[in-house]
């Protein structure tokens, strides 16, 4: 049974290693392609008496790769575009 779950295991992991290889080569065969997505910041000061206060800092445009995974420092355009809201803690 242990055999079993074992190659399971190694088939995922090289699985998981083929596609992120796969995709970093067809982002710098097609030159890096990279997209904007415009996003809404926040950032959320701690305040006494474990209390929050959230400011809205205004949109802006952040650059993205076009790709499945990130790719030079650059989150994916798909995770952006679903996720608009991005929030700083200090």
């Amino acid at each position: 049974m242990w055999k079993w779950i074992g190659r399971i295991v190694l088939v995922l992991m090289a699985g998981c290693v083929f596609a992120y290889v796969a995709d970093w080569a067809v982002y710098k065969l097609t030159g890096s392609p990279q997209g904007s997505v415009t996003v809404n910041q926040t950032i959320s000061v701690p305040l006494k008496g474990n209390k929050t206060e959230v400011d809205y800092l205004g949109t802006s445009n952040v650059p993205c790769a076009r790709s499945l995974f990130p790719h030079g420092g650059e989150s994916p355009c798909w995770q952006l575009e679903r996720h608009p809201n991005q929030n700083t803690t200090m």
